[in-house]
């Protein structure tokens, strides 16, 4: 065969498959897909065709394996005949908005999870103080402490925890711990954190782990991101916090100077045993370890919490576990029904069109509307697509605040009106709503609401506004930059 019949029949062949990938791209992405993520991907492989292939089989399917979702549909089953059976007797919803019931409905048809009553909810949201309190609670543990967080490490922070759970084993206490495995492992001095935890005696396992030749993987980048910890049933923390140093323990983070900020809440009452299902059912997932008879406490046997301030509770998981965005939706549902005020802290704020859409038109019915974000980023692609909403946030009438540097604003929360409020690991990103596992609490109490003004008014002290006229003096290569980070943010 001569030089030139070769070459033709290279290109021939090169043509028919890529010729063959657009086409089945064509059939097979824009399926059970955002037509704005499908975009994405097609333009990804329309453009390099056997790159974009790749990195769709890689990163391309949002959501666990089926075998993986089955087992979460039927703990959920498990969960509503332990958790949900009984919340008649805690909950009075005549007392509540006929919109939030609407809300909480959705929420436990999607979840399993009710709306609870009599629950106490205190805020902390000093980075030292939440762990301190943390590890004061897991000193008075009798039975079991279930502790679950995206990124685990053992530090100066830390070490008051880590002893409390040292203790705790002593005492003849179970202390069980789920930490995300990519997230945890790449982390400095990760291999210390875990040998700690073996020779205080901890039983760990890793989440969603990504190890190909022990059978266990799915798409890399589908991580588990809740933060709780529970104490014998009766009391249960969550937030954004993760169990590590403030600067994340990063030569980079500290030659910056970044340190981060969050907010945490306590919790007592009958919503503990939801949280705790939580971690419940990612412990029977990750081990095939069923809990549920020997460390769950049942709503009927907590003690309600009857003081001037109680309120009403009712946790929302989320994630590729689920055959909804869960999350996206409490979000939506919420922001639609607001009458006065949305005032949202996000620290990654890449939303997808409905939130958007959610947001402009509260202000458009006349709502104030505020956004809290870091004035700088620590991770250069989110940072940008996040600015790339800036304009037409401002533009529609949204009150955006930057808190300053060198702090990156973590903390994860939103308050709708004077009643309700939202807390939890969950960011208001694209990734958030369709990759991460992730956990909300929404809250109806005044006294809540009101603690958590005072939060945002911090927020407002240490920061500033920002205008849309020093917006649209931003140089164009920065906002260059921001638009192209937008289209990436789009690919799920």
């Amino acid at each position: 065969m001569d030089g030139s019949l070769l070459a033709n029949l290279i290109w021939i062949i090169a043509f028919l498959a890529d010729l063959t990938i657009k086409v089945l791209a064509l059939i097979f992405i824009p399926r059970h897909r955002k037509p704005t993520a499908a975009m994405a991907w097609l333009l990804a492989i329309f453009l390099i065709p056997f790159i974009g292939i790749v990195l769709f089989l890689l990163i391309g399917n949002f959501r666990l394996p089926k075998k993986r979702r089955d087992e979460q549909a039927r703990i959920d089953a498990l969960i509503k005949e332990r958790v949900g059976a009984t919340s008649d007797v805690v909950a009075d919803e005549s007392t509540w908005p006929r919109w939030f019931q609407r809300v909480a409905q959705q929420n436990e048809d999607l979840t399993a999870l009710p709306a609870v009553g009599g629950n106490g909810a205190r805020l902390y949201g000093d980075y030292q103080a939440s762990i301190d309190a943390m590890a004061t609670e897991i000193d008075t543990a009798r039975s079991w402490v279930h502790v679950e967080f995206f990124i685990v490490s053992w530090d100066d922070t830390t070490r008051g925890f880590f002893s409390a759970m040292e203790r705790a084993v002593a005492r003849g206490v179970s202390v069980r711990l789920l930490a995300d495995h990519i997230s945890s492992r790449k982390m400095a001095h990760s291999k210390e954190t875990f040998a700690e935890l073996d020779r205080i005696g901890v039983k760990w396992e890793w989440m969603l782990p990504v190890m190909p030749f022990k059978s266990k993987y799915q798409r890399p980048d589908l991580r588990n991101h809740r933060k709780i910890v529970v104490v014998d049933g009766r009391v249960a923390f969550m937030g954004s916090q993760n169990l590590i140093d403030r600067t994340y323990n990063s030569e980079k983070n500290i030659k910056r100077g970044l340190k981060w900020q969050e907010l945490v809440t306590r919790l007592t009452g009958p919503v503990v045993a939801s949280v705790n299902a939580v971690f419940l059912s990612d412990w029977l997932i990750e081990t095939g370890e069923n809990l549920i008879g020997t460390e769950h406490v049942p709503v009927a046997e907590l003690t309600a919490y009857s003081g001037p301030d109680a309120v009403v509770c009712q946790v929302v998981p989320s994630g590729p576990g689920y055959q909804t965005e869960n999350n996206l939706r409490l979000f939506l549902s919420l922001i639609y029904g607001a009458t006065e005020k949305v005032i949202l802290t996000s620290p990654y704020f890449v939303p997808d069109e409905a939130m958007v859409y959610a947001i402009t038109t509260a202000c458009q019915r006349g709502l104030e509307v505020q956004l809290f974000v870091s004035e700088i980023g620590d991770q250069g692609l989110v940072y940008h697509a996040q600015r790339s909403y800036y304009d037409d946030l401002l533009d529609a009438g949204v009150k955006i605040f930057l808190y300053p540097a060198p702090f990156i604003l973590h903390s994860k929360h939103f308050s709708i009106d004077d009643r309700i409020a939202v807390i939890g690991s969950s960011n208001m990103d694209i990734r958030s709503f369709s990759l991460n596992m992730e956990v909300s609490l929404m809250v109806l109490g005044e006294s809540f609401v009101a603690a958590m003004r005072e939060v945002e008014q911090g927020y407002r002290d240490a920061g500033r506004q920002l205008t849309l006229e020093e917006w649209r003096r931003e140089p164009a290569k920065a906002t260059f930059l921001d638009g192209i980070a937008r289209l990436t943010s789009a690919v799920n």
